[in-house]
Parts: C-alpha cells; sequence; structure tokens
C-alpha cells in the first residue's frame, strides 16, 4: 500500500546518506547541493525510466527577486518590494519565516548554480511580473530567469534519458533569444549540431549533467512506496521496481520527497482541490505518492485546494487501457489578437490575456442557481484570419483543422455544433468587435497592462492594447473545448523554513524533508511571474541538502 510508514528492522538493499525521491528540478538541486555541501552519499530514486520530471517538459524559467542576474541588469530590488508583492497577492496564509527563507537562499541558489553546476540562467530583463499592477510588483520584469540553451551532446548516452519537451520541436537557443529573433543561419546550424535546447530541457539536460559529474546514482523505475521509522525518525524507504519486487533504501541522514503534486490521481484531486481539474500538463507519474508517504508520516498539510492552474486541450485519449490521455498547453492562442474564450452561454467570462493560473482560478465561479461551475465548460473561439496568421495548438497556418477543432461557417452553426448558447455567442462577439474597434475593453481592461501587451503572448507587431485585442469576424469560424489543466498541484506536506517536514504539532519529522509540487507552497496561492513554481520549488531543494549536511544527526534532532 502506497504511503504506508514501515517500522524496522530491515534488510536493506543499498545504503546512503541521502536519499532524494524523484529527480524533476527540485530533486537534483537537493541532490546536489547534499552532496556539494558534505551531506555523504547520496542517491536518487526515480519512478519512471526518465529524469527531469514536469520540469524538462516546462519552460523552466526561475522566479527569483533579488537574484544576481536582475542586480547586474540594473534592475534595482528592495525586500519591502518582494513582500508587498507577495503579501498584496496571498490569502495571509504563508508562512513568515518560509517567506523569508526563500527571499535568503533564492539568489544564493542561483549563484550557486552558477559558480558550480553547468545551469546557465540569465535575467529576462523585460518579462513582467504577473500581476505587475499590484504594490511591488516589476512591472518592467527582472525576477525572472531564463536558460541559456544546453548542449545535450554534452550528455552522450544519457541525453535519451531525459523526459521531452510538451514542444513539437526543439527550441536551440534560450526562450529570450527565440521572442527576440537573435538566432542567426550560423549559429542555429551549430545548435543543432551541438543538439542545443531552451526551456525546460535546458534547465532538466544542465541539472542532469551536475549529477552526472558529481557520480550521484540514480536508480530508475523505482517507485517510493513506503517510508521506514527507526527510533522515532525517517531512516530509509521501501520502493519497488517495474516488476514490483522491492527495492529497501537506508538513509543515514534522510530523505527528501520530491516527487512532483498529485494532479493524476483522481481520488486526492477531488479530495483536496478547489475545483475540478481535468486536463493536467505534467507527467502523468505524479500521483501523489510522496503525499501520501508524508500523511502516513504524520506530515502536517499546507495549501491542499490550490493548483498552478493551466488552461489545456484534449490532443487524444489513449487507445491503451493503462496509458494516459494527452493535454496540449493553452497559454498562448488565447491573448492573441481576435481570439476570445466563452462559457456555454456564449459569454466571455476573464480577461484572456492575464495569467494563465489567474484566468484558471475564474474556472471554478460557482452558480448557485444552477449548481454548476458557470464557466464550465468553456471554449476558444477564433476566426480564418487568425488560423491563416497564427499557431493554435498543434494546427499551423495553412494546415488541416486538426480534430479537437470544430469549424463552421457561421457563429450560429459552430454554437449549436459547439453546444454554446447561440445568441449568448453571437452577442459577445458582436460586443467584443465593438470594444476592440474602440481600443478598450470595458469589460475586463485586456489589454490594459505591460503584462497582458508582452510581445510573447499577443501580437508585437502592433502597438498596445492592439497586441492582444483583434476583431473575430471573418468566416469561417472555429472553437476549441478547453480543459481546467494544471502545472501541477501546490499543496502537500508543510515544512519549516529549512525544507523539514513538520507534524500537525508544528515539530520536524526528523529525517523527513521535502521540495517543489510535492511541498505545501511556501508562497500559498500566490503565482509571482514565470518560473512561480520552479523558483521557490528549487530554492528549497537546496535548502534542503544544505541542511542535511550543516550538521551531524544529534544536533539537527535537538532542532
Amino acid at each position: 500500500m502506497t504511503g504506508e510508514v514501515t517500522m524496522t528492522p530491515l534488510q536493506w538493499d543499498h545504503e546512503a546518506d541521502v536519499v532524494v525521491l524523484g529527480s524533476g528540478g527540485a530533486a537534483m538541486t537537493a541532490a546536489i547541493s547534499a552532496h556539494d555541501f558534505g551531506a555523504g552519499e547520496v542517491v536518487i530514486l526515480e519512478k519512471s525510466g526518465m529524469v527531469g520530471g514536469t520540469t524538462a517538459m516546462s519552460g523552466g524559467m526561475l522566479w527569483i527577486p533579488n537574484n544576481h542576474h536582475q542586480i547586474e541588469a540594473g534592475i534595482t530590488e528592495s525586500d519591502e518590494d518582494i513582500v508587498a508583492y507577495i503579501d498584496s497577492l496571498s490569502s495571509g496564509a504563508i508562512d513568515p519565516d518560509a517567506l523569508w527563507a526563500f527571499m535568503q537562499n533564492g539568489p544564493e541558489m542561483v549563484r550557486y548554480l552558477a559558480d558550480r553546476t553547468p545551469v546557465r540562467l540569465h535575467a529576462f530583463v523585460d518579462f513582467p511580473d504577473y500581476q505587475p499592477y499590484a504594490p511591488g510588483a516589476k512591472p518592467d520584469g527582472g525576477r525572472s530567469l531564463d536558460n541559456a540553451a544546453f548542449p545535450f551532446a554534452s550528455l552522450g548516452k544519457w541525453a535519451t534519458r531525459v523526459n521531452p519537451s510538451k514542444m513539437a520541436y526543439p527550441l536551440r537557443g534560450s526562450l529570450m533569444e527565440a521572442t527576440r529573433g537573435e538566432l542567426d543561419a550560423a549559429t542555429l546550424a551549430q545548435r543543432e549540431a551541438d543538439d542545443c535546447r531552451g526551456l525546460g530541457q535546458a534547465l532538466a539536460g544542465s541539472l542532469y549533467k551536475a549529477v552526472l559529474d558529481r557520480g550521484i546514482p540514480i536508480e530508475f523505475e523505482k517507485r517510493a512506496l513506503k517510508l521506514v521509522k527507526e527510533d522515532g525518525r525517517i531512516a530509509g524507504v521501501v520502493a519497488e521496481d517495474e516488476k514490483g519486487k522491492p527495492f529497501r533504501v537506508r538513509a543515514h541522514r534522510g530523505v527528501v520527497i520530491a516527487t512532483g503534486g498529485f494532479e493524476w490521481n483522481e481520488t486526492l484531486v477531488k479530495a483536496f482541490l478547489r475545483g475540478p481539474l481535468t486536463g493536467p500538463v505534467s507527467v502523468p507519474e505524479n500521483e501523489g505518492d510522496g503525499l501520501l508517504m508524508a500523511i502516513a508520516a504524520g506530515a502536517q498539510l499546507g495549501n491542499m485546494q490550490q493548483a498552478y492552474w493551466m488552461q489545456s486541450v484534449l490532443e487524444f485519449k489513449p487507445q491503451h487501457r493503462n496509458a494516459k490521455p494527452n493535454y496540449l498547453l493553452g497559454s498562448d492562442e488565447r491573448a492573441r489578437p481576435g481570439a476570445i474564450l466563452v462559457n456555454r452561454a456564449g459569454k466571455r467570462f476573464v480577461n484572456e490575456a492575464a495569467n494563465y493560473n489567474a484566468v484558471g482560478k475564474a474556472l471554478h465561479a460557482f452558480d448557485a442557481g444552477t449548481h454548476s461551475y458557470a464557466n464550465l465548460p468553456y471554449w476558444l473561439i477564433i476566426d480564418q484570419r487568425y488560423r491563416d496568421k497564427y499557431p493554435a495548438f498543434t494546427a499551423t497556418p495553412g494546415s488541416p483543422t486538426p480534430p479537437y477543432m470544430i469549424e463552421a461557417p457561421t457563429l450560429a452553426e459552430l454554437a449549436d455544433k459547439a453546444g454554446i448558447d447561440p445568441v449568448g455567442l453571437e452577442t459577445a462577439i458582436a460586443r467584443f468587435n465593438q470594444m476592440v474597434r474602440a481600443g478598450h475593453d470595458d469589460d475586463f481592461n485586456r489589454g490594459d497592462t505591460s503584462y497582458d501587451n508582452f510581445y510573447m503572448w499577443g501580437d508585437a507587431a502592433y502597438d498596445p492594447p492592439h497586441r492582444t485585442l483583434g476583431v473575430i469576424e471573418q468566416a469561417p469560424y472555429y472553437a476549441v473545448k478547453m480543459e481546467a489543466g494544471a502545472l501541477g498541484t501546490a499543496g502537500g506536506p508543510k515544512t519549516n523554513a529549512d525544507a523539514q517536514v513538520l507534524d500537525w504539532h508544528g515539530e520536524p519529522i526528523q529525517g523527513l524533508y521535502a521540495a517543489g509540487n510535492a511541498m505545501a507552497a511556501v508562497l500559498g496561492d500566490v503565482y509571482g511571474g514565470a518560473g512561480g513554481t520552479l523558483g521557490p520549488g528549487m530554492t528549497f531543494g537546496y535548502i534542503a541538502g544544505k541542511h542535511l549536511a550543516s550538521a551531524s544527526i544529534e544536533e539537527r534532532d535537538r532542532g
């Protein structure tokens, strides 16, 4: 049974000082920091046959206020602004000690990665915070870090062990280079020869290289199921291999749970989240294994109702029984000129150019009159002009209409096919077009902020607000049914400022640590900017590694 705590004695198959569960960004950061700061032998247990977790599939950015790249770019920072920004967006449930640990250790981690690993980050200097209107925000950017392209050729035979990207083709440069069109033909050719990759591929690949360079072993296809307790502390893990055979690992110093969230576990999703989650875009191994083990160990839980929401589209259902469906990211399409989101009444319900996490929360508006979620289901609506000019998920301009996209010659027929109220849809689009021509979205203020008009989301060929505002009027018309998706869940075992898992009395469970999406998010329901998951998650992986190496077991136990 997953999550059960086993009491010793056991016959161990392997012994190490530190056992890290998972191999995403937070997990690998925990492993290399534990190794480098002197915790002793480190071993990683990975449930699948690949490394990188959701990190490898992501944009790979880190949100770390006051990082040295930001300061070197001339973008000033203050603790007061950081706290003001986070406090203005939170529900008052953030632990001030954990927040301070993030603020202090995040910049330190970024410097450590630059000095001691192949990870190469730089400030994406004009990428605005996600709520640029809030007190203390950086509306012109600086807190989000982008990855330089990483040569996968340097990984040799291990390159095939990194989880693939969600993109249909590899990005050969950094995100900043790609969006600014800075790659010339000669550079691009060399990047292709070296199999350079950007985004989360670069981050996962460079962290994996750091793991390999240190000789830290990764035990693949070892699913951790039970924590082992000895003399009142967590002393090891029982995993099983792909054939169901037990694999028992002793941890002399401690275990770090960094197994990702629980978004692929339907039972846990229904038990904890604030509303439906129907289309996760993370790796399907994120089934809450770490959460269940932490619960069995007596961990205090936090932030369990929250997820890192993301709009998604069901591309296809699996053809065989045990496979998971594939969902496409839906972050850019809705923000381009000539696109809106509507509910089944045909009404717009949100600023389509707002950040994906905020849009996701709008999907859970509850209609007491009908006892249903007012904005679920919902659809992306575009026209032929949009199809001719912009990519939409896997559909590029001029390509055939994909199966998940509904096409019709009139809005009324489109509504009928999709199951949307036709009068509502026609009325919403007529009003939207009228506001676009007048130059302002009076209903949701789309296009009013630097984030709405950021050139990555909209069309940089136009001036604000028309980078994101455009009419919908050229037949045929298209509708795509969208999902209430998520990059991952944000709840789990609550930790202190040292990344130690706490029990319900607020005391550390000795020998047990958590980081990444497997822990209760340090920032609660705040998503500060691009990299708002990876930044705090990797910081607490770094903190866990340092703390595991900082003192003797007896000294740590005394707290």
